[in-house]
C-alpha cells in the first residue's frame, strides 16, 4: 500500500498531519492564491456569475467537471508516484499537469501558485523529493496539484483527507474571489463554502478511485472566460 495511504485521522499522528494541511493551504501561506480567479472575474463582468446561488452552480462545475476534478486526479496520481519512488512517472504527470492547462492565464495560475509553494515548502518545511523534482523540470514550474501532493507524500501525510484538503482551499479562494468581485457578502460567501462541502466530499473521493485515464474536462464556459479575462478592460485578479 503506497506510503501515507493507511494514516487515518484517528491516528496519533494525525493532528501534526492536520497542522500541515492547514498551514500548507492556508490564505496565508505565500503562494499568492489570492490574486487569482480562474476565469470567475470575466463571469463577474459578463453577468454569468451576480450571486451566491450563481457562484455555487459556477464552482459546482468546475469542480465536477473542470480544474477541481482533474487537479484531484493530478494530485492522487502525483501522490503515489512519489510515494511509492517511481521517478518517471511522477517526472511525467509533472510534465502533463504544466502542459493541461487550457489557456496562458490558467497556466500562470497553477505555475506560479506551485513555484511559490516549492519555495516556501524548501525554505521552511522542506521536502526533498519535491525539490528534486522542481530542478528536473526546470525552467517549468511544478503545477500546484502536484507540488502539494509531492509535499504531502515526503511527509507522508494523509492522501484522502490530502485531496479534500486541497480542493477546500481551491474552493474557499474562488469564494472569497467572488465576495471582492461580484461583490458578495461574506456570510453569503460561507454559504456558498456550506453547500460546496458535499460536492468536494464527492469530487475527493472519486479522485481516490480514478486513474490518468480519466482526465478530461467539460468546463468550457470556464475554460473560455479564463482566455477571455486576458483583454478584460479593467482587472482585480491574474486570471
Amino acid at each position: 500500500m503506497p506510503m501515507g495511504i493507511a494514516t487515518s485521522m484517528n491516528d496519533p499522528s494525525s493532528g501534526a498531519a492536520l497542522s500541515r494541511l492547514m498551514t500548507w493551504l492556508s490564505p496565508a501561506f505565500p503562494v499568492g492564491a489570492f490574486t487569482y480567479s480562474h476565469g470567475l472575474e470575466w463571469a463577474v463582468e459578463d453577468g454569468t456569475v451576480t450571486s451566491s446561488a450563481a457562484l455555487t452552480a459556477w464552482l459546482s462545475d468546475i469542480l465536477c467537471h473542470g480544474a477541481g476534478r482533474s487537479d484531484a486526479i493530478l494530485l492522487v496520481t502525483a501522490f503515489r508516484a512519489a510515494s511509492e519512488e517511481r521517478t518517471k512517472d511522477l517526472f511525467e504527470v509533472a510534465e502533463f499537469a504544466y502542459a493541461l492547462q487550457p489557456s496562458k492565464e490558467r497556466r500562470l495560475e497553477s505555475g506560479a501558485q506551485g513555484r511559490a509553494f516549492v519555495t516556501a515548502i524548501a525554505d521552511t518545511w522542506g521536502a526533498p523529493t519535491l525539490v528534486d523534482l522542481a530542478g528536473r523540470l526546470a525552467p517549468n514550474p511544478v503545477a500546484y496539484p502536484v507540488a502539494v501532493a509531492v509535499a504531502a507524500a515526503d511527509h507522508q501525510l494523509p492522501l484522502a483527507e490530502t485531496v479534500e484538503a486541497y480542493l477546500t482551499a481551491f474552493a474557499a479562494n474562488l469564494v472569497s474571489a467572488a465576495v471582492r468581485a461580484v461583490p458578495l457578502g461574506q456570510t453569503e460567501g460561507q454559504r456558498a463554502i456550506r453547500d460546496l462541502v458535499p460536492v468536494i466530499s464527492a469530487v475527493a473521493a472519486d479522485a481516490l478511485l480514478a486513474s490518468p485515464d480519466d482526465l478530461g474536462g467539460a468546463c468550457l464556459r470556464a475554460d473560455i472566460a479564463s482566455m477571455a479575462h486576458e483583454t478584460q478592460y479593467t482587472r482585480l485578479f491574474r486570471s
